[in-house]
């Protein structure tokens, strides 16, 4: 309902996607995403639609305009709080699959080391006269210097990330 309000108001009052976005300071994409359904403008944003378009709020969400004021101050601050309580639960989503994909580097890391480790650089053994394996053995040990010295720094921001993605909770 409200994606329809939103894409009819907007071809009524003659603006395209683009100026709407213009005017709210959002990019085209968000307005678009607005008007298929995809994603909600939070309570905020749907002041700021209803001021561009010079239409109540109530309106936008699918209200008469003959309703008393009392009547839309409650539905309007009922399908705000249903929005708002979407926005939320993706907020939620996209903290836990940050969290996890931190936790995976972390994991990648403390992998590699083990890795490094037991491997104990054999290309230090390798006959380097031989141009495949001076290549190779350049290869590995520009990724074995590279990452001994940036892994740790990752794998604290990593780590330092997951505490505050915890507390957040």
């Amino acid at each position: 309902m409200l994606k329809d309000n939103i894409k009819a108001i907007r071809k009524s009052k003659g603006l395209s996607q683009e100026e709407l976005a213009i005017k709210l300071n959002v990019v085209r994409q968000t307005v678009s995403k607005w008007e298929q359904g995809l994603s909600v403008p939070d309570s905020e944003m749907l002041i700021s639609i209803s001021e561009v378009f010079e239409t109540p709020v109530g309106t936008l969400l699918g209200e008469s305009i003959s309703e008393s004021k009392t009547d839309d101050l409650k539905v309007i601050s009922e399908k705000l709080e249903v929005i708002n309580l979407q926005l939320s639960q993706k907020r939620r989503t996209k903290r836990k699959m940050i969290r996890w994909l931190l936790i995976s580097l972390c994991l990648i890391i403390v992998l590699i080391f083990i890795f490094l480790f037991l491997l104990n650089s054999p290309y230090f053994n390798w006959d380097y006269d031989i141009p495949e394996n001076a290549v190779l053995g350049t290869f590995f040990h520009s990724f074995e210097w590279l990452f001994i010295r940036i892994a740790p720094v990752i794998f604290i921001i990593a780590i330092i990330g997951i505490i505050l993605m915890l507390k957040k909770d």
